[in-house]
């Protein structure tokens, strides 16, 4: 299928041809009949991607901080290859659209297939053929509307949420800044609302046009507004002022103070600068709003991605009830849409039509695009150029790739690139367009949305699963009974019941599985465990991890989804610690600390493990210090000796008065040794880890998650009492 796509890192625009996204677990497929081009907030995205580095930084200093903060921890070339990575991620434009459900997800129950539907959201509702959205940011569109308004809901949404946050009542006088596609949309629920409006643009065809729509008087820049707006308001000023404007400076918000009256009311939906004289609110006691978007949920990701709406009763107008919401408005002809459409193309003049956004001629408003009505195909993408490489021998593994997020771009993928003994065939992501993109940076040969599709491929013999947590499992259990070795990433499975699943998957096949416990791989970790087999007696091992604050709402922090911190991500350092011993855990006691910035009860925690040697390990894992301390520090004591890596870029083990170090530019956690590692178990040079060790792993993580609920130790199961 067709899709815009821009690339943030150089500002290009393209029009490319991707797999079909793959569906969502809460959410649907829906065929795009039409979608709209937001001219104001696309134009901005531009703007900002076509700008140099220099340019990118100086807009968001804010980021700049964060790198120089993960370069001094983290070292120069791991901040590096992160920062290339997000800046190197295609970007889906468009935001709101419309067309017929084609596919739907099991969990969801009010749709249908074949329903036809208006969409919003970034990364979901965009100028694509087919796009893949949650169900609360999808909604029937009523009878008496036509799929052109209906693309028009997400924008709609935004302008009802940007006059809700002005407190408009019947009766009010309002004041309009900015009568590009949104203002003129509030202009008119305004004036269905019982609201006397106002307008004002820098253009005077746009005010004339505010004027057929419902607007009572308008004024254009060149004009006196400040006294017009006094005139018509009867010397008083306007209840509420409503920004719909972009601009780099403050005058929209200096006029809207100034236009306002006192006590009054503002609202700033629109991308303007908010420097604000104190003074003038002040005197007028101003009261500001900078509304969200659409409304409530929206860049929450239990929302958002998936989709849990919010219980009406407590909050009545959600991003989704306001598109319905809007909608409805259209079918009653409270709002004309007609005379805001400037432009329509085809998809496949969808470049033509950025070109008249981007240069801004042709007085454009609502500019759409339209997509042709026959099937997608839904088959994987092969690349122009790519054919069967030399490799492709039975010595030579055969790589296939499922998932692609930022540390398998920025990590795993420049390591792949580089490797001569394998061969990379495909690669599969849920969104489809970054499978493409992935697949062309890194020499794939074809990519996909559907990673079924991969594991059909009988060339294929080696699979790297890289994916969200909860789909582990499936998918490695799906991969070895079509016969491949298995390199997933952690945590193996989240609860004891998929963890035995996996376990009887690898016993009744022949593929191996590998899971992504890098830091064992490390040579630090490496040259520790040696420095260890020569003890005759238990040792303490203690690991320190500043592990940083996780957002409210993240994916990790879900309880299916992600699995929580301690399965997710403590998991590194429960297998560091056996790795280095040499043995198990057999009980564990955690307790946790509710410090500064936790989110959840695993945030800041401090687990003690019993060993079967008679070992003691401790993990301290939190989130309330500062990420410019260095990540993580390993200390081990044993029989007259220690030894301390310091966030595996350098290590001291000290014994009989003497100190060895060693000390590396960039750390090193193991990744590349670790992968190497896995390839060579597939070519049959190097054994791999028992299933037995990772299981052991996984069920001290559940342990450790029990003994902070219960607050009392847990003995560590055998996955085979949940067998």
């Amino acid at each position: 299928m067709k899709q815009v796509l821009q690339s943030y890192k150089t500002g290009d625009l393209t029009l490319d041809e991707v797999p079909v996204p793959a569906l969502r677990s809460n959410g649907v497929l829906v065929q795009n009949v039409t979608s709209l081009v937001s001219v104001g907030t696309e134009k901005l995205m531009m703007d900002l991607a076509k700008k140099s580095l220099l340019g990118k930084a100086r807009s968001r200093p804010d980021l700049v901080r964060q790198v120089i903060n993960k370069a001094r921890v983290d070292g120069i070339k791991d901040t590096y290859r992160a920062a290339m990575g997000r800046l190197d991620t295609p970007v889906p434009l468009g935001y709101s659209c419309a067309g017929h459900v084609i596919e739907v997800s099991p969990a969801v129950d009010d749709f249908q297939v074949g329903d036809k539907v208006a969409c919003f959201g970034a990364n979901q509702a965009s100028h694509s053929e087919v796009v893949s959205v949650s169900r609360s940011l999808a909604v029937k569109i009523p009878e008496g509307v036509d799929f052109e308004a209906a693309a028009f809901a997400g924008v709609g949404a935004i302008a009802l949420h940007g006059v809700r946050s002005a407190e408009v009542q019947l009766g009010d006088r309002v004041v309009v800044i900015g009568l590009g596609l949104i203002g003129l949309i509030a202009v008119q629920i305004l004036q269905g609302a019982g609201a006397h409006v106002f307008g004002v643009d820098i253009s005077p065809d746009k005010v004339e046009l505010g004027k057929s729509l419902g607007m009572e008087q308008g004024a254009d820049l060149s004009q006196d507004v400040v006294g017009q707006v006094r005139a018509w308001s009867g010397g008083s000023g306007a209840d509420a002022v409503v920004i719909f404007a972009g601009a780099n400076s403050s005058q929209p918000i200096d006029l809207a103070a100034e236009v306002a009256r006192q006590g009054g009311r503002l609202a700033v939906p629109g991308m303007v600068d908010l420097k604000l004289d104190r003074r003038q609110f002040f005197d007028k006691e101003l009261k500001l709003m900078v509304p969200r978007s659409a409304g409530p949920g929206i860049y929450d990701p239990q929302y958002e991605e998936m989709g849990r709406d919010y219980p009406l009763p407590y909050v009545r107008w959600t991003a989704q009830r306001n598109m319905d919401e809007f909608l409805r408005m259209v079918a009653g002809g409270k709002v004309a849409l007609g005379p805001i459409i400037t432009h329509r193309y085809a998809i496949h003049e969808a470049l033509q039509a950025y070109d008249l956004v981007y240069k801004g001629r042709g007085g454009h408003i609502g500019v759409l695009l339209s997509y042709p009505s026959g099937p997608v195909s839904r088959a994987t993408v092969a690349l122009k150029g790519a054919t069967e490489s030399p490799k492709s021998s039975s010595a030579v593994p055969q790589v296939g790739l499922i998932g692609a997020g930022l540390f398998t771009k920025s990590i795993l993928l420049p390591i792949l690139k580089k490797m001569d003994n394998i061969n990379l065939l495909g690669v599969v992501t849920a969104s489809g367009y970054t499978a493409r993109h992935v697949a062309e940076r890194n020499g794939f040969q074809y990519c996909g949305s559907d990673y079924q599709d991969l594991l059909d491929d009988q060339k294929v013999d080696s699979v790297l699963i890289t994916t969200r947590h909860d789909l582990h499992v499936p998918m490695t259990i799906s991969a070895l009974e079509k016969g491949k070795h298995v390199f997933v990433e952690k945590p193996l499975a989240t609860t004891p019941e998929t963890l035995a699943q996996v376990v009887h998957a690898q016993e009744s096949n022949s593929g191996h599985v590998m899971v992504g416990f890098n830091r064992r791989y490390s040579p630090f970790s490496v040259r520790a465990r040696q420095a260890l087999e020569t003890r005759t007696g238990p040792a303490i091992v203690h690991v320190r991890v500043n592990a940083g604050p996780v957002p409210p709402g993240s994916w990790v922090l879900d309880p299916i989804e992600g699995g929580g911190r301690i399965i997710g991500e403590m998991c590194h350092f429960v297998d560091l610690a056996q790795y280095l011993l040499g043995a198990n855990s057999i009980r564990a006691y955690a307790r946790s600390v509710n410090g500064y910035g936790a989110t959840t009860v695993d945030d800041n925690v401090v687990v003690t493990l019993d060993m079967s040697d008679g070992s003691a390990v401790s993990i301290i894992y939190v989130s309330m210090s500062d990420r410019a301390f260095p990540r993580e520090r390993i200390e081990i004591f044993w029989e007259g000796a220690a030894c301390s890596i310091d966030n595996f870029k350098q290590m001291s083990i000290v014994r009989k008065g003497k100190t060895d170090n060693t000390k590396r530019w960039n750390l090193d956690r193991g990744h590349k040794a670790e992968l190497e590692a896995f390839f060579g178990m597939v070519r049959g040079e190097t054994s791999p880890v028992p299933m037995a060790d990772y299981a052991a792993t996984t069920m001290t993580t559940f342990a450790i998650a029990e003994s902070l609920k219960s607050r009392m130790p847990v003995e560590v199961q055998s996955v085979e009492s949940w067998t």
